[in-house]
């Protein structure tokens, strides 16, 4: 029989875990809204929006690892003994620096061959993948074993290392630059974690991990890329439609959000542990823990912009420059696609930590599905300004999926009793 004294002990415990989780996440928007801020002020909304392009490609690749790689990993070895998690970190870490050279070899060589404005970009960005990929890794393993604090610092090292690196890419004043600038920077982060964890990436154990677990990893990673390639869909078919500044103007509407997407993300590294240890512990919970933090994001995001449409002009241009006047256009259906995503993250936190990865594959792929649809239906209808909200419409319809199928899986294994969460 669990006390009280031990309930707010274990309150106590999350509430320090999710505080590091969101710690972490702002130390990394801070970084990537740096980053964005800094391009968008030098090159101007077209250059910006190349940068964008390489940017999101980026995503799509960071999420093919995730899938593969650290995903498996959260949702297995959190919390389990330290001689298990860290030969699991050894080989999770591993196939992450592996897809990062594998992929990254591919941008490299189709980035030369394509060359013109945005192959020197692509080019670059295949350079400095496996380090990318790589920090990202140290900061999911180390969540997984409750210590955010360590992937704080790591990120924090990346930041300051961040600095003198964009200061040289400003004075050479290209995008390309600007992307070897963020990932230089990134691969000292990730040469840190290995400093910090103690532990060297197995990447001859890849083929092993990927075997094991393929069971999850592998819908993991088309859920993945369904989530992050139809991003990529639109941004491509927005540049067709619109131009490939409308991929800017979208960018800066983001970079407007940054603030609340930190909060949006810092919390998306450390729910689906969390998920997982409230279904160890007590099962019942599952539901409300979802229900709560889908609905604590989704209110967060209304009011952040609100917040925004009292921002002056001359402010907003002081932070975008040229890109503000047409990204300030969209933030009405920028913040409710964003509230749509919050609310849906809940359901999906629960379907992770439930190890239900045909449900939350399904979800993902009707969600890409609607996303795309949405994006590139109103871009053809009213251009930009479309675009986002097809993308708001969308993002609503996908969160309601997400909550339909939690349920469901929720009932199924109430009625079924069966332990979805493995710890070893």
């Amino acid at each position: 029989m669990t006390t009280e004294g031990e309930k707010r002990t274990a309150r106590r415990a999350m509430a320090g875990r999710l505080s590091w989780g969101l710690a972490d996440q702002a130390a990394s928007s801070m970084t990537n809204f740096a980053v964005g801020i800094y391009v968008a002020r030098s090159l101007g909304v077209t250059a910006f929006g190349v940068f964008s392009l390489a940017w999101l490609t980026y995503g799509v690749v960071l999420n093919v690892a995730r899938g593969l790689a650290t995903d498996p990993l959260v949702v297995r070895f959190s919390g389990v003994p330290d001689a298990p998690w860290r030969a699991a970190v050894a080989r999770s870490s591993g196939t992450a620096l592996g897809v990062g050279a594998a992929i990254g070899a591919a941008c490299l060589v189709a980035g030369l061959a394509v060359g013109g404005r945005v192959g020197p970009a692509f080019a670059c960005l295949g350079v400095v993948l496996p380090g990318l990929l790589l920090q990202d890794a140290w900061r999911y393993a180390f969540f997984s074993a409750g210590a955010g604090r360590k992937a704080f610092v790591n990120d924090l090292v990346w930041g300051v290392a961040l600095v003198p690196a964009m200061v040289v890419a400003a004075h050479v004043g290209s995008v390309a630059a600007f992307v070897l600038a963020w990932g230089a920077s990134a691969t000292v982060a990730a040469g840190y974690g290995c400093l910090q964890s103690g532990i060297r990436p197995r990447v001859t154990r890849a083929r092993g991990w990927l075997r094991e677990h393929r069971d999850l990893g592998y819908r993991y990673l088309v859920e993945n890329v369904s989530l992050s390639g139809a991003s990529q869909l639109r941004a491509y078919g927005l540049g067709a439609i619109v131009g490939v500044g409308a991929v800017g103007a979208i960018r800066g509407a983001e970079l407007l959000l940054g603030p609340f997407l930190a909060v949006l993300m810092g919390l998306s590294l450390v729910t689906v542990a969390e998920a997982a240890r409230v279904l160890r512990r007590a099962p019942h919970r599952l539901g409300r823990f979802c229900l709560l933090l889908g609905g604590g994001q989704a209110a967060a995001a209304l009011l952040w912009g609100a917040a925004l449409l009292l921002v002056p002009d001359r402010a907003g241009e002081l932070v975008l420059g040229d890109v503000w006047s047409s990204a300030s256009e969209l933030i009405v259906p920028a913040a409710l696609g964003v509230a749509g995503s919050g609310l849906g993250t809940g359901a999906a936190a629960g379907l992770r930590a439930l190890a239900a990865a045909r449900r939350s594959l399904r979800c993902q792929l009707i969600a890409s599905t609607f996303y795309v649809s949405g994006g590139l239906g109103g871009a053809a209808v009213a251009g930009t300004v479309g675009s986002a909200w097809g993308v708001a419409a969308a993002t609503v319809c996908g969160s309601a999926v997400w909550w339909l199928q939690l349920r469901s899986a929720l009932r199924e294994r109430h009625r079924d009793s069966i332990p979805e969460v493995r710890t070893s």
